[in-house]
């Protein structure tokens, strides 16, 4: 549902854009940024809540809010009130995907029966980006933009059912009293400002002074937060947790992925639109072979950490994505579907394997009640995703500034975009190397099991 609503906004965005009279490009990319903003910002809350006050029923509770956001957004009359509509879904959705992982890591053991789990869960996340920028495009040119909120509404009343019957109850070991929390107002403030300015920095400028603020700002309160967690007698993040080398290295790991592909995802939207000429829907179609191979991925990928062992399988898995993504710099101006095709599904198969063995990795060896932080910290790489995609997104614009002057738009436009992609495709390559030399306490242990990881409580954690 979540991975669903990224995608089928970001087609549908020109249709919301003429429909709801937005000023600009800039006030319409509020649309996917003030939900982006909330979740990222919430993570770290709602990881720790989960914990305290039962995984079932905070995730019971953001599907319903969720889902009633949705409904609110799909009959928005104006930007404003779908713009604060999105805030919501945002918000909600930072009780799901932290409580989501937890449930399934505690429902089921650590080894290969998890690794499926986790497997699936990257399959499924995978069909809904197909299904959204697929479904974006037909919604919106057979119907309209409304439908694409009014259909999450239809998907979490699903939800809802099958949470309400099938899910068991998770006790609650912790008192809400020792909630940290100058640790949450700390962490939601620094997360808030590094995502806000780094999504706003290509329109205001990097060196403008509402993007040097947010970024100041972001490095002030993060930093206060690591100080806070270490006199806290019940940290929102537990430092020794935060520590372990398969939690930061792991993390590191995501962060590479998910920022490559998904500003790279980006660069191929641009690539077959302003390059190409393709329409919403035909772009839509041209993700096929990226969701087909991420579906794919997700379900081999418990045989190959199982083959691999899960620093292999992230090591393999980037390198993969690294590959195809680097192979991008051969898209000509005109054709070259195939090739396209190619590259694309590489890339979707190589970072759904990465992403299931570092989210493996980042939630074995821990005790139940840590399963809600973990699960949250295997998220907040998603969503700080777009780190890469403004860095991406300014390679773009600088090169193709460079090439302006002797090409013509298009092939400056193409230049950007290759440039760009190549970069990507190196920063994955490098990714794998650190999965090589960093997560060797990973190498040739059993998925379940971590090298180094006792049953004793880390030294930092109380």
């Amino acid at each position: 549902m979540t991975g669903l609503d990224f995608s089928v906004v970001t087609v549908a965005l020109p249709e919301i854009g003429r429909d709801l009279g937005f000023a600009s490009t800039g006030a319409l990319q509020w649309v996917a940024t003030a939900c982006l903003l909330p979740t990222a910002s919430l993570l770290p809350l709602f990881s720790r809540v989960s914990d305290l006050v039962g995984r079932r029923r905070l995730f019971i509770a953001g599907v319903a809010l969720f889902a009633g956001f949705s409904l609110f957004a799909g009959l928005a009359p104006g930007p404003a009130a779908l713009i604060a509509a999105r805030v919501g879904q945002g918000a909600s959705a930072a009780m799901i995907a932290p409580t989501a992982i937890a449930l399934m890591t505690t429902a089921f053991p650590e080894g290969p029966r998890r690794t499926r789990a986790l497997g699936v869960n990257g399959a499924v996340l995978s069909l809904g980006f197909v299904l959204g920028t697929l479904g974006g495009g037909v919604i919106t040119s057979g119907l309209n933009w409304r439908w694409t909120m009014l259909t999450l509404v239809i998907i979490g009343a699903l939800v809802l059912l099958g949470a309400t019957v099938l899910l068991p109850g998770t006790a609650t070991e912790r008192a809400a009293a020792r909630l940290d929390i100058p640790g949450a107002v700390l962490a939601g403030i620094g997360l808030f400002a590094l995502v806000y300015g780094v999504s706003t920095g290509p329109e205001a400028g990097w060196g403008s002074v509402p993007t040097l603020g947010s970024l100041a700002l972001a490095v002030l309160a993060l930093g206060a937060f690591l100080l806070v967690e270490r006199r806290h007698t019940a940290p929102l993040i537990p430092l020794g947790l935060l520590n372990r080398p398969t939690v930061k290295w792991s993390g590191l790991i995501g962060f590479i992925t998910l920022g490559m592909c998904g500003g790279t995802t980006v660069l191929l939207s641009l690539y077959m639109q302003d390059v190409l000429g393709y329409s919403a829907l035909a772009t839509g179609a041209g993700f096929l072979a990226e969701g087909g191979t991420a579906l794919l991925g997700g379900m081999l990928a418990a045989r190959l950490i199982g083959a691999l062992g899960t620093a292999g399988a992230m090591a393999t898995g980037l390198a993969v994505q690294g590959l195809g993504t680097g192979a991008m710099v051969l898209l000509p101006e005109r054709g070259g579907t195939a090739l396209l095709l190619l590259t694309s599904g590489a890339m979707g198969f190589g970072h759904v394997l990465t992403v299931v063995a570092f989210i493996t990795a980042m939630t074995s060896g821990l005790r139940e009640d840590e399963q809600g932080v973990a699960g949250g910290l295997s998220q907040l790489p998603q969503f700080l995703g777009a780190i890469g995609t403004a860095c991406l997104a300014a390679i773009v614009t600088a090169r193709t500034k460079a090439l302006a002057t002797t090409r013509s738009p298009t092939l400056a436009t193409l230049g950007g975009l290759h440039t760009a992609m190549l970069t990507a495709g190196f920063v994955c390559l490098a990714g794998a190397l650190l999965a090589v030399l960093l997560l060797r306490v990973l190498r040739d242990v059993p998925p379940g099991r971590s090298r180094g990881m006792s049953d004793e409580t880390p030294k930092g954690v109380h």
